[in-house]
């Protein structure tokens, strides 16, 4: 699947809000040029769309999010009435200026009518819906979906990063299962930016493990893969004060990576779900108990490794071949550490969650 930028994806939305103007202009005002429609709704619409994604105000929406469900569905309508009024009202000043609307007072201009505003909160509604349930789904899963790619089950190459979080076990005894699920939930968080940011996917979540993979050609591209994990470990590291305030603790993760041919099929009837089969999968999940026996926090399958080019601040430490359960043949390993996350270096011994 071709990949998409985050500037082509605004670029998408952005087609799609000023065609909605269009088709109202031409709906309900067919003598007036269809530039003023896609203004208006640009206008109007992207600054709901810029809320909604936490481009803008991310703070505040972080606060409401936290409102029961309908004092947060109470108070994102009135965000939304304020933004698209300020925004009708800048589009219609704009349009004034530049002399290509002559309304019979200023009022027309910045007092939106209701008619408009039910109109733009109905498309606004429509788009943030289906990027929420693309956003529940990842945009991977969701475009196969729409399109029924995996209906029959599709050959392919995939990697896999498994990221377990070490000693959970022990840390819900000690402070109860309700705190451990905020930590996983916090921990999980982080995770998504930097998967975003190197075009992964989280495909699932395992108890206190999560299932990240890409199409093998665009994990290898600038070895994306392998610097997810590091950025990942990089945030955690960097937020550590904030993690020992809030949990006594700084997480610590165990990785493995690992790619090669997997089957892909959509299985399910009332709950569809993406699923990969084959020993790929296996294997990284066999992969990720051995950074314990080998008291390694990051494994690579030499045979990943050796279809990229690592960052220069990432240095391989070859741990020859190891037998893994499952599979006939034993597998190359290879341990990976980088000079800019210090926690990788610090001799641990490292307990299964």
């Amino acid at each position: 699947m071709r990949e998409i930028s985050p500037t082509q994806n605004w670029i998408l939305i952005t087609i799609v809000l000023a065609a909605s103007g269009v088709i109202y202009d031409l709906m309900f005002y067919s003598n007036q040029t269809p530039i003023i429609g896609a203004i208006f709704a640009l206008f109007i619409g992207m600054p709901i769309l810029a809320f909604e994604r936490k481009v803008l105000f991310r703070a505040l929406y972080r606060r409401i999010q936290k409102l029961p469900t309908f004092a947060f569905i109470i108070t994102e309508l009135l965000i939304y009435e304020i933004l698209m009024s300020i925004g009708f009202a800048c589009a219609g000043l704009l349009l004034w200026s530049l002399g290509m609307l002559k309304p019979a007072s200023l009022l027309d201009l910045v007092i939106m009518p209701f008619e408009v505003f039910v109109y733009a909160l109905a498309v606004c509604t429509m788009l943030i819906f289906v990027l929420r349930v693309r956003e529940l789904l990842g945009r991977e899963v969701f475009l196969s979906m729409l399109i029924s790619r995996y209906r029959n089950p599709v050959r392919e190459e995939r990697v896999f990063l498994f990221i377990d979080l070490v000693d959970s076990t022990a840390f819900a005894e000690k402070h109860g299962d309700l705190r451990a699920q905020q930590l996983l939930s916090s921990l999980f968080a982080t995770f998504a930016e930097p998967v975003r940011r190197h075009k992964g996917m989280i495909n699932d979540y395992v108890g206190d493990a999560a299932i990240i993979t890409w199409p093998l050609a665009r994990g290898v591209k600038n070895a994306r893969c392998v610097r997810c994990i590091f950025d990942i470990l990089a945030d955690i590291e960097a937020n550590a004060a904030g993690w020992r305030k809030n949990y006594g603790q700084v997480p610590k993760l165990r990785v493995a990576l690992h790619g090669g041919e997997i089957i892909t099929a959509e299985i399910g009837v009332d709950h569809h779900k993406i699923s990969y089969f084959g020993d790929t999968v296996n294997t990284t999940a066999r992969l990720e108990a051995l950074c314990r026996s080998l008291n390694r926090s990051v494994l690579i399958s030499t045979e990943l490794a050796r279809r990229m080019n690592f960052p220069d601040d990432i240095s391989c430490e070859d741990l020859g071949t190891h037998a893994v359960k499952g599979r006939g043949q034993a597998l190359g390993v290879m341990a990976l550490s980088s000079r800019a996350v210090t926690v990788l270096n610090a001799p641990a011994v490292i307990l299964h969650g």
